[in-house]
């Protein structure tokens, strides 16, 4: 499914219900990779983690009382540029102040190792016997030789319920990325798989504004479907 800013509808001013579907725990996989560290082609812009944060700050205090949620961020940390995958925290309640001090703390540095990202989140939610959603936030595609679409495939196999929503923020794809071997020419991310494949939204955002609004789409309590065509809605 694909989810274009400006066509969404949500239910942003109750807490979810104990065991309702808006109160299935969260892992938010955001991208600290260096390239998170560039600016567009106005110098005077903010660089994308900036915005990122902006974007963080806007929309956390929103979500946070549907459910717990966690974070995992890759890029900085590792012994080497594909191994930085960090595990912050995992799900909790009103985890908005927490999330949003840790991104700010975030210094991008290293590559994309965002399938093996992923796949430690769904880890972590214990999605192969519990409901669970992960959003994956990333500015572009995967790095480090992972494979989405298999991973994709894996996942839904042997999950419970598990929804991946994912989030390119200002994407672009490297049409000669030896280190992404499911790349197609024309992918802004090749991650789009983990969303299509597990029936979750796929949204490309280049804005603060469309980062935001995805991110209470995606985090929040989403009622009704959004633009000409849709699938199924998951909370």
């Amino acid at each position: 499914m694909t989810l274009r800013a400006g066509f969404l509808s949500l239910a942003l001013s109750l807490p979810a219900a104990a065991g309702s579907p808006c109160a299935t725990d969260a892992m938010l996989v955001f991208d600290g990779s260096a390239s998170m560290s560039e600016i567009g082609f106005d110098i005077q812009d903010a660089t994308r983690i900036e915005d990122a944060r902006v974007a963080l700050a806007r929309s956390l205090p929103d979500v946070e009382v549907f459910r717990r949620i966690g974070l995992i961020t890759y890029g900085p940390g590792g012994a080497d540029a594909c191994s930085g995958i960090t595990l912050r925290f995992p799900p909790e309640p009103l985890a908005a102040t927490r999330i949003i001090a840790e991104v700010e703390a975030l210094r991008p540095n290293g590559l994309t190792p965002l399938s093996k990202a992923v796949e430690r989140a769904a880890e972590v939610l214990n999605y192969r016997n519990q409901p669970a959603i992960v959003v994956l936030v990333t500015d572009g595609n995967e790095t480090c030789g992972g494979t989405p679409c298999a991973l994709s495939n894996r996942l839904v196999a042997q999950a419970a319920d598990l929804t991946v929503h994912v989030i390119g923020f200002k994407a672009s794809g490297d049409f000669f990325a030896w280190d992404s071997p499911e790349q197609t020419f024309g992918d802004d991310t090749v991650a789009r798989c983990l969303a299509d494949r597990t029936g979750g939204l796929f949204v490309s955002t280049d804005t603060v504004d469309a980062l935001t609004e995805a991110l209470r789409a995606t985090l929040g309590c989403l009622i009704i479907g959004v633009g000409p065509s849709h699938g199924r809605d998951h909370g």
